[in-house]
């Protein structure tokens, strides 16, 4: 008769605080460089900016372009407000006072600047931040309007990137698409300088992060 089998326990002893993921001096470097010159972004440990992308200056030729358009008519009617006031005048608004002009073309001209420095604030507060983990989509929709989009390179599925127009084509910028897996969300970032070039960097980070292997960059 065969003696009978006890289980045998074993006991294993776990540190109650996990240890830190080590990396390497150049990855250490990386991070604490990108913690300088982004210190805004909550970066994880070993975390680091490959590259971050403003939109393209084009972007800005349309609202800066019509506002000191209007600036130049508002300005040229009040160095010649005789002259103004007589095209008024023969408008039908009967004869304005200059005192009230001024006040008008005053608040017109607070107006535009205001649009002005609106226009700027969106462009430079719009910016796609690819790091070594994952990628951050800040949009700025106006001053008081944001959204912020954080997607792990892990969940990337495709990226690819249009360019449409003969315009885009000459000033070479177009559109980043990224679809994620899962819920099939599809996050796009317009106006982008080169982005083939940006879609190829983009590429290598996410097979390089799915593959485990130390991304090729700068």
């Amino acid at each position: 008769m065969e003696p009978e089998k006890q289980n045998a326990h074993v006991h294993v002893a776990r540190s109650i605080e996990p240890e830190k993921q080590q990396i390497s001096e150049a990855i250490k470097i990386k991070h604490e460089r990108s913690m300088r010159v982004y210190p805004e972004l909550n970066l994880s440990h070993g975390e680091y900016v490959i590259m971050c992308i403003l939109k393209h200056k084009i972007s800005l030729v349309l609202p800066l372009g019509a506002s000191l358009l209007a600036l130049t008519i508002i300005l040229t009617a009040i160095l010649n407000m005789d002259i103004t006031i007589s095209i008024l005048t023969d408008l039908g608004t009967g004869e304005p006072k200059s005192g009230d002009l001024y006040v008008i073309f005053g608040w017109a001209i607070a107006l535009i600047l205001v649009i002005m420095y609106s226009s700027y604030y969106v462009y430079t507060h719009n910016r796609f931040i690819l790091t070594n983990e994952s990628i951050i989509q800040e949009i700025q929709h106006g001053l008081l309007s944001r959204n912020e989009q954080t997607v792990s390179l892990a969940n990337i599925e495709d990226a690819s990137y249009t360019q449409r127009g003969l315009i885009q084509q000459m000033f070479n910028y177009g559109s980043l698409r990224l679809s994620t897996e899962g819920d099939e969300t599809t996050y796009r970032f317009n106006y982008v300088y080169d982005p083939r070039e940006k879609v190829g960097i983009l590429n290598n980070a996410v097979e390089a992060f799915k593959n485990g292997r130390p991304i090729d960059a700068d």
